[in-house]
């Protein structure tokens, strides 16, 4: 059996449900599965044709989350070229960086443009183009293309073995090294998502993460798509807590996937202002990118009656890697990520390669068709050692019970030595977050000279309520052992965090001990 590609899958929704709905802006705009279909091989022509779009070249793709996003990103790699989507904040500096390494040759930008963009791209000497869908008939306005080089129109035979995707990882230890995700790779990636939470065209989602990432783009958006089901673009082009329900109830949604900290402002407004019109009958809600509480799990299902599912996704798997099941497909485990979805493998390896025995921990390890062949290095040591024995080393420390589901302990390089004794700040975390006065909180380790780190911590106060370093330090000596409890407390109202909301504890230590200094 063939490999299949995303192309084919998005081409096969549109034939199954040419008349449903698959993109809107609430109270603006819809588009159906076929009407999509069309724009996009509109643009794919015009892209090869005028801007000499040809299989393999990187384009790059500067936008908040709007229509003309979604339209240009498929037609790009329906061009059989590479996507290459970039965070709209980034600075001058960053986007040189991320162009230069895609080697991109086309920056695309929404018609009000991006100065940092477009001043990064005229230092690399690269062409900007805007687009603009005026309205759902189409098609798609595309000014400002680069003159000659084109061919007679685009190549529609899509390869699985075609690079479509070209994204960095976060770079929490290191320069963000580039990460090349093919046509097999992401429908492998959307068949898994598809399966595991039993998608179909009766589904809708509002798209809360940017399509810069690969949780939007790969969970909400293009799963969605692949389905025959719809996602709703916000408005503004970005999440917005106060238009989130509004948004959800327009498009009729049934479920939604967010990183932990957005569920944890979507709680707050919540807590404080609870919606007047009630909230839509969900059939899950879905989280992912970093870890979540169980005190969070829980309060989300209290508020919003439906069952939290808690995965665990990387950028270099396409995404979705393991996933806790819909309450039809078994339990799920507060504090765990769940079991391998669809095609993937895992397993838990020691440091010589060997698997380790349910209970004890090891290196979380992957393979299957959804997983990057390879970074894009100049270094073939950052390849040898991410794919040893065989399989992809994701860098994270787990622990597998005899039912298959997966505890995250913590990042390798992010485990606290503390005189020898390892802590995981991950448990530290969940203990901070079941204050009830805690809204948000990261632990991190930092310097010490008598036990080589320390743990200190950072915390958010819930809304109206008060809380000191002292008391964090007293619950935490209730609920841990000595040692795993924070030497120093920083109580405050903003936590430093990635463009797609991640808190990385590196960061955040910088930031707090820098300041303390």
């Amino acid at each position: 059996m063939a490999t299949p590609t995303l192309t084919a899958l998005l081409k096969e929704a549109a034939a199954a449900f040419p008349d449903r709905r698959a993109i809107s802006v609430p109270g603006k705009l819809e588009l159906t599965h076929a009407a999509l279909d069309a724009l996009v091989d509109a643009a794919a022509a015009r892209l090869a044709a005028d801007a000499g779009v040809r299989p393999g070249s990187v384009v790059a793709l500067s936008f908040p989350n709007t229509v003309e996003l979604v339209i240009l990103f498929l037609a790009v790699i329906r061009a059989r070229a590479v996507a290459a989507p970039l965070n709209p904040a980034y600075t001058q500096e960053e986007l040189e960086f991320y162009l230069s390494d895609s080697e991109s040759r086309l920056l695309l930008t929404n018609a009000e443009g991006n100065p940092p963009a477009q001043a990064a791209a005229a230092r690399l000497g690269l062409p900007h183009a805007t687009a603009t869908l005026h309205d759902a008939a189409g098609p798609i306005q595309i000014a400002g293309l680069p003159a000659g080089g084109g061919s007679n129109g685009h190549q529609a035979n899509n390869s699985a073995d075609d690079v479509a995707l070209f994204l960095h990882t976060s770079g929490t230890t290191s320069r963000p090294k580039g990460v090349p995700l093919t046509q097999g790779n992401l429908a492998a990636s959307v068949l898994n998502i598809r399966s595991v939470y039993r998608l179909s065209e009766a589904d809708a989602t509002v798209v809360a993460l940017p399509l810069f990432h690969v949780h939007g783009l790969l969970c909400s958006l293009l799963s969605s798509l692949a389905s025959g089901a719809s996602a709703a673009l916000p408005a503004a082009g970005r999440f917005s807590a106060s238009a989130f329900w509004a948004d959800m109830r327009a498009c009729r949604a049934t479920w939604y996937t967010a990183v932990p900290t957005i569920h944890q402002i979507i709680l707050d407004r919540h807590a404080s202002k609870p919606e007047e019109a009630g909230y839509p009958a969900l059939r899950f809600i879905r989280s992912c990118s970093a870890s979540l509480a169980p005190v969070i799990l829980e309060r989300l299902e209290a508020a919003f009656g439906a069952p939290v599912l808690e995965a665990y996704a990387m950028t270099e798997a396409s995404h979705l890697m393991t996933s806790n099941p819909l309450p039809e497909d078994g339990p799920r485990r507060p504090g765990s990520v769940g079991r391998p979805v669809g095609t993937l493998e895992m397993a838990i390896l020691d440091e010589e390669g060997a698997r380790v025995p349910p209970g004890k921990p090891g290196e979380v390890c992957v393979r299957g068709p959804n997983v990057t062949a390879g970074y894009k290095t100049s270094s073939p040591e950052a390849n040898e050692a991410a794919f040893r024995f065989g399989w992809f080393h994701t860098g994270d420390m787990g622990v597998v019970n005899d039912q298959g589901y997966l505890r995250l302990v913590g990042r390798i390089k992010e485990l606290i030595n503390r005189g020898g004794e390892k802590i995981s700040p991950m448990e530290v975390d969940a203990v901070l977050l079941d204050h009830p006065a805690v809204a948000q909180a990261v632990s991190f380790a930092v310097p010490d000279d008598k036990y080589g780190e320390e743990i200190n911590c950072a915390v958010i106060p819930r809304e109206g309520a008060a809380i000191g370093p002292d008391d964090v330090v007293a619950h935490c000596r209730k609920n841990l052992a000595s040692f795993k409890v924070p030497k120093k407390v920083f109580v405050t109202d903003d936590l430093p965090k990635t463009a797609t909301g991640k808190i990385q504890r590196r960061i955040v230590a910088q930031h707090f001990v820098s300041r303390a200094a």
